[in-house]
């Protein structure tokens, strides 16, 4: 009843606006242009789509609608200001899903209205921006968001102003953006740690060791020697023993501007006597047998937590399928070609120690990616290898010996 009361509203309210143009003709009202211009704007539909790491909501408005965009902690929030808004929207039209966990809307003050999207974790708008329908007979609110670093939300908080928000906006701004890696910044490196919480990886046959332990302490002995080198910011996609998704870590190095993501692992299999280190980096054909069964069994990883990937809309499924641009993944061979060079005679690797097969951790489009895999927790000399501290150490500072070395590679090809 209330959506077909404000459709009939609408439906008034442009009667009498084209009474009032063929009025005109006559005769100048201007009490009448003032009245159309300050009725409500109509928010007549909704649509929301998006997994766990990025989530598009579009709402379809009668006129072109003025918007602020804020933020607000505990719990993570993402402000929508509006004008005054009639919300025609079928409630099930905008039910919460993806990174938002609630989503509410309606009148703040007089004047004027907000959406508020709830999220468990730090989100940004990747995107905020107005799309003008054909004929100009409605437009389109479009935001994108995704999960973002504590680091980048407290500096979206920071930079906001709440004093803009008591006055119009304009619309004609730019869309709202995430900061991204820069060429005057710092060479910026995403340090995954794989698996964790729930989704506890491999376990050691020895000392049963859990695969997510490993990666965790390596993880953090890798950002530690990378941040030692120059004009370089190493950060963890996880910090903790948590359960993040594939596209969350994805998503995490994306909203830091990373120039790398280097996703760490150490496997098992049932040949106890196979050891060494490998570097995968992303294809759509897996170079071998080995490579094509570690990334079914990695990429098996959402579904440990109950996380549906096959479920997603159409739209969100080809941007998670999405496979790396060519030039994104010649630079992340690069990076690999660089790690198995300084391994050599330093770190035992297995036979083609550059590997290649389709993982989902190494789908972000302009990022260039690798996984390495430290060895494999089922062969016993491996496994206390892996586990040791000091061999840690060691293996962390080639790796960052070889990224510098890629580093100045790229840079010296004008990358």
């Amino acid at each position: 009843m209330v959506e077909l009361r404000l459709l009939t509203e609408y439906f008034l309210r442009a009667v009498t606006v084209a009474i009032a143009a063929v009025l005109s003709i006559a005769i100048v009202t201007p009490a009448l242009a003032v009245s159309a211009s300050a009725a409500p704007l109509l928010a007549f539909s909704a649509r929301i789509a998006g997994d766990d790491a990025r989530t598009r909501l579009i709402i379809d408005f009668d006129r072109k609608p003025e918007f602020k965009v804020h933020y607000v902690a505990n719990p993570y929030r993402v402000l929508i200001d509006l004008p005054e808004t009639d919300f025609g929207i079928k409630a099930e039209d905008l039910e919460a899903r993806g990174i938002f966990s609630e989503i509410r809307y309606g009148t703040m003050a007089a004047g004027r209205s907000r959406i508020v999207l709830t999220a468990s974790r730090p989100v940004g708008v990747v995107l905020a921006e107005v799309q003008e329908e054909q004929g100009a007979t409605s437009y389109r609110l479009v935001i994108d968001a995704a999960i973002v670093t504590d680091q980048v939300f407290q500096g979206q908080m920071e930079k906001q102003s709440w004093q803009e928000a008591s006055v119009p906006a304009s619309t004609g701004q730019t869309p709202v953006m995430l900061p991204g890696s820069r060429a005057d910044g710092p060479f910026v490196i995403a340090v995954d740690a794989g698996h964790g919480g729930i989704d506890n990886g491999a376990r050691g046959g020895v000392t049963k060791t859990e695969e997510k332990h490993v990666t965790l302490a390596f993880a953090q002995q890798l950002a530690d020697a990378l941040n030692k080198l120059p004009d370089t910011r190493a950060f963890l996609t996880r910090q903790k023993d948590e359960f993040l998704s594939l596209s969350q870590r994805v998503q995490l190095a994306r909203s830091e501007g990373a120039n790398l993501l280097i996703s760490i692992h150490a496997d098992t299999l049932k040949q106890k006597d196979t050891r060494g280190a490998t570097v995968y980096t992303i294809s759509d054909k897996a170079s071998d047998s080995l490579a094509a069964s570690l990334a079914e069994r990695e990429n098996l990883s959402d579904q440990i937590a109950g996380i549906s990937f096959v479920d997603e809309p159409a739209e969100v499924a080809d941007i998670l399928l999405d496979l790396t641009r060519r030039e994104t993944q010649a630079f992340s061979i690069n990076l690999a070609q660089s790690i198995v060079s300084t391994f050599k005679n330093e770190v035992m690797l297995i036979n083609n120690p550059h590997r290649h097969a389709g993982f989902r951790v190494l789908t972000a489009p302009d990022v260039p990616s690798i996984l390495l895999e430290l060895g494999f927790m089922s062969n016993k000399d491996d496994e206390q290898l892996l586990i040791d501290p000091a061999w840690q150490k060691k293996v962390a500072g080639l790796v960052a010996k070889a990224v510098e070395q890629y580093r100045s590679t790229v840079v010296a090809n004008g990358g």
